[in-house]
């Protein structure tokens, strides 16, 4: 099976045109936003509460603490939330009616619902790709854009490994495109 695409800056900037079109804008946007600024999964984005992403205060963490249930290999782990990001969620949470600490953070739009299943948040991911006409897309291109485009500055295989969770850097080395601009950049340095 082919590893999802990863985005241009383009390429998300579409997709981000596109949800801003669609019901739920704000909702799509922060859930898009999330695998691409943070290089969360679909199931870790979908397994969100309010009491993960908020303080007292009310205001977005700068770092979120998963539990080993919200995590695909039942480790806990720190994300660290970039400020555009925190902005994102900020903006996301003053459009939603309070919920509770414990509500998901990303609710469904069917009544009752207790918010989005990693799958069903997989689907829907999928679907915000394509209708934005990006080929190739999945709910793991967020996550594989986010690793490749820190690898692309510089950033260090090993700082990537624990941003994204892994437990072994070979993990972490196939989540990482590269493209024509990196070889030219790399090619300079000579």
């Amino acid at each position: 099976m082919a590893q999802a695409k990863t985005l241009t800056a383009t390429e998300l900037r579409r997709v981000l045109d596109y949800v801003a079109t669609r019901p739920h804008a704000a909702r799509n946007r922060a859930i898009v936003l999330c695998g691409h600024w943070a290089g969360l999964r679909a199931g870790e984005t979908a397994s969100l509460r309010y009491m993960d992403v908020l303080d007292e205060a009310g205001q977005v963490r700068s770092e979120i603490r998963l539990d080993a249930d919200q995590t695909k290999g039942r480790y806990g782990r720190v994300v660290f939330v970039a400020e555009k990001l925190r902005k994102e969620l900020q903006r996301y949470v003053a459009t939603t009616p309070d919920q509770g600490p414990a509500a998901k953070l990303f609710q469904t739009q069917k009544r009752g619902a207790d918010g989005f299943t990693a799958n069903t948040l997989a689907q829907h991911l999928h679907y915000l790709y394509k209708g934005a006409g990006i080929e190739g897309a999945s709910s793991h291109s967020g996550r594989r854009s986010f690793i490749t485009n820190l690898a692309a500055q510089g950033v260090g295989v090993r700082v990537l490994m624990s941003l994204a969770g892994h437990r072994n850097i070979t993990t972490t080395q196939h989540y990482i495109d590269v493209n024509d601009d990196m070889k030219r950049r790399a090619v300079e340095l000579v």
